[in-house]
């Protein structure tokens, strides 16, 4: 009896998670799952109720692999560079999660979408307002959005291979970028106290 593996919820959302990044989460079946584990689809479906289940257990622990790669170290300058880095390289070294939360119809707003993960973006308020000297979080908000749509193109043409970039050019656009959006918010600045 000792021989016999025991199939888990754990190990379950872990060999989806490898199907994934093999071949995107539309592929996940309980049949590929199975054949991954050596075992029947039965496991499968007395640890979840349906594939719907499952498919959001995966995506839970893909936000969690995204979490990591966006924490910036608080000793390091530039946390919010850090932070636009972090999401390239979520996108360079794992494709197919990136577009799985990323690059997949889920008709949020903008602002829905850059506030949906709260942990990430109550880290992102705290930078942003410590390297732009901000303290409105509407126009942090707006910045930041601004930021992110100019990292997410990077990252997407990344994730699909459309363009190769190199490390050194990936720092360079976003100081360049945040450098050109601080200069746009020091206008619109100075436009704001000359209509008050």
């Amino acid at each position: 009896m000792s021989g016999i593996k025991r199939v888990n919820k754990e190990n379950i959302i872990d060999a989806a998670l490898d199907l994934v990044r093999e071949d995107g989460i539309e592929n996940i079946q309980a049949r590929a799952i199975a054949k991954k584990l050596n075992c029947s689809t039965q496991p499968i479906f007395y640890q979840f109720e349906n594939m719907e289940e499952l498919k959001k257990a995966v995506i839970e622990k893909i936000a969690e692999t995204y979490r990591r790669y966006m924490i910036a170290d608080d000793k390091k300058d530039h946390q919010y560079k850090e932070m636009g880095k972090g999401y390239i390289r979520f996108a360079k070294e794992e494709p197919k999660l990136f577009q799985t939360i990323f690059m997949s119809e889920n008709n949020l707003t903008t602002k829905k979408f850059i506030t949906h993960d709260k942990e990430v973006y109550k880290s992102i308020v705290k930078y942003v307002k410590n390297v732009t000297g901000i303290s409105s979080e509407k126009r942090i908000s707006e910045f930041h959005l601004k930021m992110w749509t100019f990292t997410h193109g990077i990252a997407t043409m990344i994730a699909t291979k459309t363009c190769e970039i190199s490390d050194k050019q990936i720092n360079e656009m976003l100081i360049d970028e945040f450098k050109a959006l601080m200069l746009l918010e020091k206008m619109n600045e100075k436009g704001r106290k000359n209509n008050e």
